[in-house]
């Protein structure tokens, strides 16, 4: 009788878990979807309001954020028409169209000008509808591959010099490259400049962030008609690359160096891995000038050892065979955390998978940060990989308290953990 009833309560739970493999992709919709609903917008197609609005809108901005875009919009539609009037006359003031004896030739020249200019915005475009969420985890590298960036733009403008009939797509491809660029730079630098007014005063800080960035402009621009004033550069082509690429090369160390000074005491997705394997290993975290001197600013996070893949769909975690018996284990072994991971198994090196559960935060991704590394260190292939996992579990639920009150001491702020939960949410909370 009892084993007839051990069997009821195994039926049930298959039930259950198909019911969930079945139920938690549509769950995930669900919650993506809510996250920019607004009775204002429910016309607007969900990929539209994705790309043209921040995460969690409008719960995330202050109440008057629509207004005030929705009238900024014909603004600077307005200021852009008046720019590309002002280009013709301007051309035509430095003689653009005098040879021809008409007022046609500026026109053209205009046109073409203004269309490099067009074609170049559609980078700036696609970098803030789809990367905005990126600056406030790691402005550092983001402004760092700006310059990189930009630097590739300057290649294509003076090529232009050398096939000039091919101006239009050089100089479109030039002003592209530029134009993602300053994408990239803008709200990074935004980003920093918060950083610095750690007294609420934005507004003074960028006031003179303006004065320092003048006056270099305006030194900067002497020194360049000093230069283009040499007889002999402007006549070589081959001397004044080289000097373009010595003063980019310069320029590119010091922008390198001003960057690796800086401080924060956030945590981000890179400072996270340094202070959990440092907590791991040496049950210990670095300070904030320690760990940002020691910060790899141009590393990409894919390459970073171990590997973590973040917002996994349960379906890869599973495999082909969709085990019920392995999800019902995953499910009561991360039963208290908001999140569940694996390792994987396929891959010699050390990778994990994390898929997130409706509700998870930033100390959620945190938690996987220290489970992974954990597991990195003192995975044991010989042993079962679930023992494995329920150790990592009773491990970080020793230590973690500690490692954040070491946080705290070391003077990292606590409240302000820049680790992104991947949009890809699903796992909707069930009974198993």
């Amino acid at each position: 009788m009892l084993d007839d009833d051990d069997d009821d309560d195994d039926d049930d739970d298959d039930l259950q878990i198909r019911a969930f493999l079945e139920k938690h992709d549509s769950t995930s919709n669900e919650f993506q979807g809510s996250n920019l609903s607004d009775p204002n917008l429910s016309w607007l197609p969900q990929v539209l309001k994705e790309f043209i609005l921040p995460a969690g809108f409008p719960g995330s901005v202050s109440d008057d954020y629509l207004q005030y875009m929705l009238l900024q919009f014909p603004t600077n539609v307005t200021g852009w028409i008046c720019h590309t009037l002002v280009t013709s006359s301007l051309l035509k003031a430095v003689g653009v169209g005098s040879f021809s004896g008409t007022a046609a030739a500026a026109s053209a020249a205009a046109i073409r000008w203004v269309s490099k200019d067009g074609i170049g915005a559609v980078g700036r475009l696609f970098i803030g509808g789809r990367f905005g969420n990126l600056f406030d985890d790691d402005p550092k590298q983001w402004r760092m591959y700006a310059d990189f960036i930009g630097s590739a733009g300057s290649i294509f403008d003076l090529t232009t010099q050398v096939y000039p009939a091919y101006f239009l797509p050089l100089a479109s491809l030039g002003n592209l490259a530029k134009a993602v660029a300053r994408g990239l730079k803008d709200p990074s630098f935004r980003v920093i400049q918060n950083h610095f007014a750690i007294s609420g005063n934005l507004g003074e800080v960028s006031a003179k962030e303006e004065v320092w960035e003048v006056t270099a402009q305006l030194l900067g621009l002497s020194l360049g008609i000093l230069i283009l004033d040499t007889p002999g550069l402007v006549r070589s082509y081959p001397v004044l690359v080289s000097t373009w690429a010595s003063m980019r090369l310069l320029h590119l160390w010091l922008r390198y160096l001003s960057l690796s000074a800086l401080q924060f005491n956030t945590i981000n997705l890179k400072r996270a891995r340094m202070l959990v394997q440092s907590h791991i290993l040496q049950s210990r975290v670095p300070g904030c000038i320690d760990c940002n001197r020691d910060e790899n600013i141009l590393l990409w996070q894919r390459f970073i050892k171990p590997r973590i893949i973040f917002g996994v769909p349960m379906e890869e975690m599973l495999g082909s065979g969709r085990s019920t018996s392995m999800l019902k284990t995953l499910l009561r072994l991360y039963a208290r955390e908001k999140y569940i991971l694996v390792v994987n198994q396929q891959r010699i090196d050390f990778e994990v998978f994390v898929s997130f559960k409706v509700g998870a935060t930033s100390v959620s991704v945190l938690r996987s940060v220290w489970q992974t590394y954990w597991l990195h260190e003192n995975l044991n292939v010989s042993e079962d990989i679930f023992d494995q996992l329920a150790k990592s579990l009773s491990m970080m639920d020793e230590r973690f308290n500690e490692f954040i009150q070491q946080l705290d001491k070391g003077g990292w702020d606590i409240h302000q953990i820049n680790l992104r939960v991947p949009k890809e949410i699903s796992i909707d909370e069930c009974p198993v």
